[in-house]
């Protein structure tokens, strides 16, 4: 079921805010549930809400593991009481506005342990690692403009990965950014595409009208021109054969072990820090 077949909620505890350029914080919802929360005026650009919610309905379509969503309730009566949420600016805090804004669930609950980062020696444990292939492929029609990202579940019969964050699909936050080369839309360690890369195997089989029809029952102020021209261009690209057979030519040919030591280059240079290992999502 989508969620633009359930009623939203209303935000109704903030909890804490999460990292990302969004700045998107965790809350505890009228329905009892927790959600990672966008608000309409981040700091990223107009097309972030829009994007997260289309780009989850296509990675849904598509059969890829995504967390629910739906569209939130902010009141003003919740932005003055908690202050913490605000949006941090250059010029001192900057009061969010209040209205209908992005919501996914939070993922985390008893008995599953959350990873944000996972080391290469665990990808053995990932499930569904030919599932990125198919990511990439979606991302690459989408001309998203930064390195998918996932979270993953230790389950007890295996590491389950699940999709996460899609504000820079579509031709980015903004709508205008130039087609990205189709690297810029891979997972950051590329080494994850090494088990099950026959995506040449992989049909698509997606209704391009019915994720149209979806998109234009969002939320009206999510509408932007520039949203809707980005995911119009998406559904063109999905909907060509041509164009879909060189894109699966391309990602299956491309040489994952050669970029091993750019991409041991480029973390020494990131420097991620040890706590972003520890168990536990800290972003959207």
């Amino acid at each position: 079921m989508s969620a633009l077949d359930e009623k939203y909620a209303f935000a109704t505890r903030f909890i804490r805010k999460l990292r990302g350029g969004s700045q998107p914080i965790l809350v505890e919802a009228s329905d009892g549930f927790k959600y990672v929360l966008k608000f309409g005026n981040n700091l990223q650009g107009s097309n972030v809400l829009f994007n997260d919610a289309m780009g989850t309905e296509l990675y849904r379509a598509a059969g890829l593991p995504v967390p629910f969503w739906k569209p939130l309730n902010v009141t003003e009566a919740f932005l003055h009481r908690t202050p913490g949420c605000w949006l941090e600016t250059s010029k001192g805090p900057l009061k969010p506005t209040s209205g209908l804004c992005f919501g996914s669930r939070y993922l985390g609950r008893a008995g599953v342990t959350l990873w944000e980062i996972l080391p290469r020696l665990s990808f053995s444990r990932v499930v569904n690692t030919g599932d990125f292939h198919l990511a990439w492929l979606l991302d690459i029609c989408a001309a998203h403009t930064d390195n998918r990202q996932a979270v993953f579940e230790d389950r007890v019969d295996g590491i389950h990965a699940v999709f996460v964050d899609h504000g820079h699909m579509f031709s980015g936050p903004d709508g205008i950014s130039v087609r990205p080369n189709f690297r810029a839309s891979a997972y950051l360690d590329t080494r994850i595409y090494e088990r099950n890369s026959k995506i040449a195997e992989t049909v698509l089989n997606l209704d391009v009208d019915t994720l149209w029809k979806r998109a234009k029952q969002l939320p009206i102020e999510w509408l932007t021109d520039m949203a809707l021209r980005s995911f119009s261009e998406c559904l063109g690209v999905l909907a060509d054969a041509k164009k879909l057979q060189s894109i699966v030519e391309l990602i299956a040919g491309f040489p994952v072990k050669k970029d091993q030591r750019e991409f041991l280059a480029n973390e020494r240079q990131r420097g991620f820090p040890d706590w972003l290992l520890r168990a536990g999502i800290q972003g959207a």
